[in-house]
């Protein structure tokens, strides 16, 4: 049988000083690192000229460049290729947009569409961009709900949830259908769905919801 004297028994006073001395060294080091951190100069930006947008850092690390470089080359943006100066506008977003869809069929309470994955609408994983299919299908189903409620009536989005079930490559063909589901005085609901020309694989749906405001009557 082994004995444990008291005197060799770490206290329950001792483990909590110890503890405390413990949590205040590391919160001396995160402040100690926070301070360096802070400390460090933020790198200076020269404008090359003052009709360009076009910036130079100096102090970047090489590492960061190739980085940046090599994604703006994987999604097809490259020098030979560079954002031209006329794309920093308010609505060239839109434009973006537009040029990459082309109408097929309009009817009444229906929209298709063929829409051709370019890559500036690509993600870094070379497929459709999630934000910039979630601004193609509100600009669709805008308009397919424009077939059946009257121009002089105000519409705005209410809801709209997307399914992203698969991705569409660079340069694919894509099929657009939209279509009313539901439409009466005070809303109109819209149905999507997106799917790859070449295999006919649905890749997104969504539904959108649209709140008719009433004509103001004076």
């Amino acid at each position: 049988m082994i004995q444990v004297s008291v005197a060799d028994r770490p206290t329950r006073k001792s483990n909590f000083s110890r503890k405390r001395k413990e949590e205040r060294e590391r919160k001396r080091e995160g402040r100690k690192k926070m301070e360096k951190h802070t400390a460090t100069p933020r790198p200076k930006a020269e404008a090359t000229s003052s009709n360009s947008s076009k910036t130079i850092v100096n102090d970047v690390s090489t590492e960061y460049v190739s980085a940046i470089s090599g994604f703006f080359q994987k999604v097809g943006v490259s020098h030979s290729n560079s954002i031209p100066d006329f794309c920093n506008n308010k609505y060239f977003y839109s434009h973006l947009i537009r040029d990459a869809i082309k109408p097929d069929q309009v009817l009444r309470g229906r929209i298709t569409c063929l829409l051709t994955v370019t890559p500036v609408l690509a993600n870094f994983y070379a497929s459709l961009h999630g934000g910039a299919m979630a601004a193609i299908a509100e600009m669709l189903s805008i308009a397919c709900a424009r077939t059946v409620v009257a121009e002089d009536k105000d519409i705005f989005l209410g809801d709209m949830s997307i399914s992203y079930l698969s991705g569409a490559p660079i340069h694919a063909e894509v099929m657009v259908d939209c279509s009313v589901v539901k439409s009466g005085r005070n809303l109109t609901v819209v149905a999507m769905e997106f799917k790859v020309k070449k295999t006919g694989q649905l890749t997104y749906t969504a539904h959108a919801t649209f709140y008719n405001m009433p004509i103001a009557k004076l």
